[in-house]
């Protein structure tokens, strides 16, 4: 069992800081970049030119006749002229006149001019009247874009605010092969497939019900456990039918303002109607499914209005509008009676926890992507996961394969899914949290007393290992397995594993006089099954077959339960608890008292060892006289 005593709490990290630039004002902040990014394009193309000094015409006349000029390019008026030693000067030429014309009525002869090289650049074309245009049409063209740019931004928050009372379903298209999920990838549940089944051929071809006067229900609620594969299963209904499947939460109907979520149930139906025949999943629907008029949130209450207008549009369909409404939830005892009553969800589909064969079969399907070594025995692993869920078993593979990949092997191997199946029940292995020799031999006497206690006694379940590696918020640990799956669990069991609880916290007080924190979770095991067997069970001879409800826990809405019982009858129970508590001491001092020797060679060894599997734990129990009990799990 679990050994806390050694855990630390840790320290709450420090979450990062909320962003304090919503959406908007980031827009804000791209339109003033922007605006920094064209003011330099602007100010690049709008540069004021290079200070040229200007020549007059007369003395640009007496250059060229001296043959001091080399080059004249003319550009409309504007005139650069470069002079032999380099130099570049500007000046203007007369509008009416040619250059020539011009030169020559200032003395300028023909054959100097002939000397001197003139170029006369072309002043039309788009090039031209873009280098003029910009500089005025950039800071209008800025100005549109700009404003533009907010207004955009304006909308859209304009939109998504009545974009409030649209549904947020998700649609999986039926032609879609890479999300499609059918009943050859849900394993186990064979009853629950049975059940479904029939909504599957409802929606393929509806007509030879309704030509019998059958009408399918028109909501399907799935529950169980978590892990268990509601929501799996309900898109396998959706692929097997090749509808379209619209699937959300059921917190996602519910927002701040009032009405928000009835207008998205009433979209979600429409859509739903438009795209029949269909299915809509509302997954976790005891979020806006849970009973009314406890009080709170007055006639408003914005979640009560989302499960009035689910009622109300459950109860008009028409037979022929061809849609189904499945829901899942884990609460099925917190649901409002009008939401499961015939007519709504009038079918009800329970999802257990796989048994041994369901368990092989999930790990065949959640292994076939993964390459798998030579030993893996899948069965056996089915065997070793009692109480695994599907989800349970997904991590198990997945933890398998990432050990694998870890310690750089291209297969998975069993015993890599051995070490996957103690990480799930308990967590990662703490190979730092390093034990002082005293604290050492604590936990070993501590593991030691929890085994030898189930070993001995008749009712409990046999030992299949034991532990004082620290692992999650264990310090150590011993793992034990039924002989067989059961549903039923006797009082003479419930006894014996309440004895096998409290085992370390006797070995602990008988060894070293003394005892630590290390029991802490035993005890608030042992007591919750103790309880149980008084109040819910009836397994107390002083009280009888009788059932306590309002045992002081929280109700749906968050409040204390009072109490269905008198104070009396209250001290009754907690005697009746510290009685069987008490019998679970006495049976475990008894175990241990008469096996000591036994309790000492298993502690040792566990102190030599730190790990025992089962053949070696069973070695030291029968060379003290103890016969393991006889397991049904095939050896290899």
């Amino acid at each position: 069992m679990d050994l806390n005593f050694f855990n630390k709490k840790e320290e709450p990290k420090k979450g990062k800081g909320k962003q304090k630039s919503t959406k908007f004002s980031g827009s804000i902040a791209g339109g003033i970049l922007i605006f920094i990014l064209i003011i330099a394009l602007y100010l690049t193309v709008s540069e004021a030119p290079k200070n040229t000094p200007d020549v007059s015409i007369s003395d640009l006349a007496k250059s060229v006749s001296v043959g001091d000029v080399k080059k004249i390019e003319v550009a409309g008026e504007e005139l650069t002229i470069t002079y032999q030693n380099d130099e570049i000067k500007k000046s203007k030429k007369e509008t009416e006149s040619s250059l020539s014309q011009t030169l020559f009525n200032y003395g300028v002869k023909p054959e100097a001019l002939g000397n001197t090289q003139i170029v006369v650049k072309n002043e039309s074309g788009f090039l031209f009247w873009l280098v003029n245009i910009l500089p005025f049409l950039l800071p209008i063209l800025f100005i549109v874009f700009f404003f533009w740019y907010l207004s955009r931004q304006v909308k859209g928050a304009g939109m998504q605010a009545f974009s409030f009372g649209q549904s947020k379903a998700r649609i999986t298209d039926p032609n879609d092969k890479n999300n499609k999920v059918t009943f050859k990838d849900v394993a186990g549940s064979k009853e629950a497939k049975e059940e479904l089944k029939e909504i599957v051929d409802f929606l393929k071809s509806p007509k030879k019900f309704l030509e019998i006067g059958a009408r399918i229900p028109k909501g399907v609620i799935l529950t169980g456990a978590p892990g268990t594969g509601k929501t799996l299963l309900a898109r396998a209904v959706a692929g097997e039918a090749n509808v379209p499947f619209f699937h959300l939460s059921g917190s996602e109907f519910v927002e701040m303002f009032v009405g928000v979520g009835a207008s998205r149930v009433r979209d979600l139906f429409k859509m739903a109607k438009k795209a029949a025949p269909s299915i809509i999943f509302v997954d976790e629907i005891d979020a806006i499914g849970r009973t009314r008029g406890g009080g709170f949130g007055g006639g408003n209450d914005e979640r009560e209005q989302t499960l009035n207008q689910i009622l109300v549009e459950m109860d008009g369909f028409e037979p022929n509008d061809k849609v189904i409404v499945m829901a899942a939830t884990n609460r099925p005892d917190v649901l409002d009676p009008a939401l499961v009553r015939p007519g709504r969800f009038d079918r009800k589909v329970l999802l257990d926890l796989p048994d041994r064969d369901d368990r092989e079969e999930i790990l065949k399907i959640h292994s076939v992507l993964k390459p798998l070594a030579e030993d893996i025995n899948l069965k056996l692993i089915a065997e070793r996961t009692p109480g695994f869920s599907g989800a349970d078993l997904y991590s198990l593979m997945n933890e398998g394969a990432i050990l694998a990949a870890r310690e750089n092997r291209k297969k998975v191997f069993q015993f890599d899914l051995i070490r996957a199946i103690e990480k799930v029940m308990l967590g990662p292995e703490r190979k730092s949290h390093l034990l002082s020799k005293k604290e050492k031999e604590i936990t070993a006497y501590h593991e030691a007393g929890h085994a030898l206690v189930a070993s001995v006694l008749p009712h409990a379940d046999p030992v299949h290992k034991v532990s004082i590696v620290a692992r999650g918020r264990a310090g150590g640990y011993t793992l034990k397995l039924p002989l067989e799956e059961r549903k039923l669990q006797s009082k003479k069991e419930f006894i014996d594993d309440i004895a096998m609880s409290l085992g370390g916290y006797v070995a602990e007080k008988m060894i070293f006089g003394d005892i630590t924190t290390g029991p802490s979770s035993d005890l608030q095991v042992a007591t919750n099954i103790a309880r149980a067997m008084v109040t819910r069970w009836g397994m107390s001879d002083a009280l009888g077959p009788v059932a306590f409800h309002g045992e002081g826990g929280k109700s749906q809405w968050g409040m204390p339960e009072e109490k269905e019982y008198s104070e009396t009858v209250a001290a009754k129970i907690d005697a009746e608890v510290s009685k069987i508590i008490n019998d679970g001491i006495k049976s475990a001092e008894k175990v241990l008292e008469e096996n000591k020797k036994a309790l000492a060679a298993i502690a040792n060894k566990l102190i030599e060892v730190e790990t025992l599997e089962q053949d070696e734990y069973d070695k030291v129990i029968i060379a003290h006289g103890i016969m393991p009990k006889k397991r049904d799990i095939e050896k290899e």
